[in-house]
């Protein structure tokens, strides 16, 4: 049975292993600058996270207890025992790379294939998924990822979408790609690759996460959409390059999904889809979870109605995940050079953006109502009903003194 098979229908665990990442240094911060000393730690952490068998959890308790990854290598099997989590099959896992052999091929290989190589705590390690309580040491990458990838939301579901999942997915993914999200999913068949399409579809941007290397493209008949979704975005995988798919990597890949995200969103899904172990990682992380309903007959829809049932918010447009997203962990700066704070902010136009705008002008210390109404040159009476509707989103806030205040 194919490996997504396995993880869509029967594999109802994932590894809850942590990392806590490295002291950083100038050469670390710096790929392309790195002094040899730089090169040599690079190597090293490449070669400790490439090492089959040690998850996030495993790779922080080893360095824990020896230090650095180099002295991990260099420890005795019995040694390594001793460490929490590392039984025979991790120690000798261990002890047969310790040459650095693979790590030394891994690197050739992302050099000429131009595979981009981030480990966490570096300047482009997503900020989302460093703040997970297991991001993964290191991520492979082909594309690029961009600072407005910080507003991402995913969109996962079956793998046996019918018309109408495939439909509904496209339009959600559409329609956020076109408010300025990221869509983030995992490239399996069905609603995952409904929700790449959709967003390349509205001139977006969207991230595929593969329970595969990046250069072995699983499902292999997604070939050509992994091109496009590199164009138009980033294809990652915590696994090096050329790894095959694996039962137990797929729920590992969907905490990466939910980890990258503000929120899931979940469109069709059986009872026990792989799906729903991404909205609970979602959930775990203090993400928001959405779900999309359908037919009461149908055995897709009840995965949905379960997360429903249980809080998920229920999605009929993509107006109410819009409405639900929060304020972001951090600013983030879009291509256009404006500065969002809160998702909400990509919906705004009109009067709404005027105003808005306005207001932001006044920084921490706020700005006057009046000055609002010069700045922006409409009626007292317009500028007071906005600021009412933006302070019922949230994106505003009124001061003493007849002030108002971007939230």
């Amino acid at each position: 049975m194919p490996a997504d098979t396995l993880m869509h229908e029967s594999d109802e665990t994932h590894e809850s292993d942590t990392t806590d990442g490295f002291a950083r240094t100038a050469d670390d911060a710096a790929p392309a600058n790195r002094s040899a000393a730089g090169q040599a730690s690079f190597r090293d952490r490449v070669h400790l996270a490439c090492v089959q068998g040690i998850g996030g959890r495993t790779h922080r308790m080893l360095l824990a207890a020896f230090g650095s990854p180099a002295a991990v290598f260099a420890a005795s099997s019995a040694a390594l025992q001793r460490v929490d989590g590392v039984g025979v099959k991790i120690a000798a896992s261990i002890r047969e790379n310790a040459d650095g052999r693979f790590a030394d091929e891994t690197l050739s290989l992302c050099e000429r294939e131009n595979v981009q190589i981030i480990l966490e705590g570096d300047p482009d390690y997503p900020r989302l998924l460093a703040t997970i309580p297991d991001p993964p040491p290191i991520l492979f990458v082909r594309g690029a990822f961009a600072p407005a990838d910080a507003l991402s939301v995913a969109i996962v579901g079956s793998r046996h979408a019918n018309a109408y999942g495939r439909r509904i997915t496209e339009q959600l993914a559409g329609g956020l790609a076109r408010a300025g999200y990221t869509v983030t999913s995992g490239l399996a068949r069905g609603i995952d690759a409904a929700a790449h399409c959709g967003a390349i579809a509205a001139g977006g941007r969207t991230i595929a996460v593969l329970g595969s290397g990046v250069l072995n493209i699983y499902p292999p008949e997604h070939d050509q959409l992994a091109l496009e979704v590199i164009a138009h975005g980033a294809l990652i995988s915590e696994s090096p390059p050329l790894a095959s798919p694996h039962a137990g990597a797929f729920p590992q890949r969907n905490r990466i999904v939910a980890g990258l995200s503000l929120g899931t969103v979940v469109v069709q899904a059986a009872d026990r889809s792989g799906a729903l172990i991404t909205a609970r990682l979602a959930g775990e992380q203090g993400r928001e979870v959405f779900a999309v309903p359908g037919p009461v007959d149908c055995r897709l829809s009840k995965g949905s109605h379960g997360l429903i049932r249980d809080g998920a918010k229920l999605v009929g447009s993509v107006d109410d995940i819009l409405e639900e997203l929060g304020p972001l962990f951090e600013p983030v700066k879009l291509e256009s050079g404006r500065e969002v704070a809160s998702p909400a902010e990509l919906g705004l136009e009109g009067l709404e953006r005027t105003v808005f705008d306005c207001v932001s002008a006044g920084g921490a210390a706020g700005v006057a109502i009046d000055a609002v109404v010069d700045g922006s040159g409409l009626a007292a009476s317009q500028v007071l009903a906005t600021i009412a509707v933006l302070e019922m989103r949230r994106l505003v806030r009124r001061l003493p003194g007849s002030r108002v205040q971007r939230s």
